[in-house]
């Protein structure tokens, strides 16, 4: 059999394992509670609470410390890019790295991993199934987020008599890869760390841990010993909180895990970094291991 045939059979079987996986994931209710969790997140704090304190009129200055005209553009279809990839730096990226981790972890407490391994394809080829399935999800959740957070923007510009004016294609397309950049790298930590963990449990606890406490913690430790910022400044929550916080328009407190140290090209360059090594670790840990 030469090698075109050979790796023709390669492809077709990556793709059968692929379909098989995202099967299984569609049939998995942690998968759509995780996804479905992060929407609801991301519509309340980016919408239902800035609505109502912007309808209920107790201040000229409401949430975040924005004027209510500065609070109302930001709740328009042409802010969508910006809003939508504030709460993915820290509480969109925890929860994209549990989905990881419970999708790799789970396989371990399950047995499904033996079974696949013995009876179906080749290690690489089951694993990186997993890879290309979480990737395909996140590009899917965070295209759904943004057509969601732009139906829901344009109703509060009809319910405030407002120009239904759209994001620029280019501001949308920036917004759209920075969503995918930094639940991506998240999505490809959870499965390293469940593939380490060999178990989702540990691998939930380890990762929320270093998302909400680790990071924080190192960063501000930075802040009073000086020579470590080389490293703070390249964490994968700093590269995800800077590549946010470089959609940013207006002034004000920002949401917490957005960040202003790297630019968005160093932070794109460093979660395309993390994102490799996330998903080659992933592949080479399952498949040297001895897991039967």
């Amino acid at each position: 059999m030469g090698d075109g045939a050979m790796n023709g059979m390669a492809i077709r079987d990556l793709i059968a394992s692929t379909n098989a996986e995202m099967l299984r994931l569609r049939k998995w209710p942690a998968f759509w509670i995780v996804l479905g969790t992060w929407i609801l997140l991301n519509l309340t704090f980016a919408y239902l609470f800035n609505y109502l304190a912007y309808t209920s009129g107790e201040s000229s200055r409401m949430s975040n410390g924005l004027p209510r005209e500065a609070l109302l553009r930001q709740m328009l279809p042409a802010a969508v890019p910006e809003v939508f990839t504030q709460g993915m730096a820290m509480f969109g990226g925890a929860l994209m790295l549990v989905l990881g981790a419970l999708t790799v972890g789970s396989g371990y407490g399950w047995g499904t991993w033996k079974t696949v391994y013995t009876q179906g394809p080749s290690r690489m080829q089951a694993v990186a199934a997993v890879v290309v399935s979480l990737a395909t999800v996140v590009v899917a959740l965070v295209c759904a987020a943004f057509v969601v957070d732009i139906a829901v923007a344009a109703l509060i510009a009809a319910s405030q008599s407002q120009a239904l004016t759209m994001p620029a294609l280019d501001r949308s397309l920036f917004g759209i890869s920075t969503g995918v950049a930094i639940l991506g790298m998240w999505t490809l930590a959870g499965a390293l760390i469940g593939a380490i963990a060999r178990g989702p449990a540990l691998a939930v606890g380890l990762g929320l841990v270093w998302v909400l406490v680790v990071e924080n913690l190192l960063r501000g430790v930075a802040g009073i010993f000086a020579p470590i910022e080389v490293v703070t400044d390249h964490l994968p929550g700093t590269a995800a909180g800077s590549l946010a916080g470089a959609m940013r328009t207006v002034d004000g407190p920002a949401t917490p895990g957005v960040l202003q140290i790297l630019s968005r090209t160093e932070s794109l360059v460093v979660l395309a970094v993390y994102s490799v090594l996330f998903a080659v670790g992933t592949v080479w840990l399952m498949r040297r291991r001895d897991l039967v």
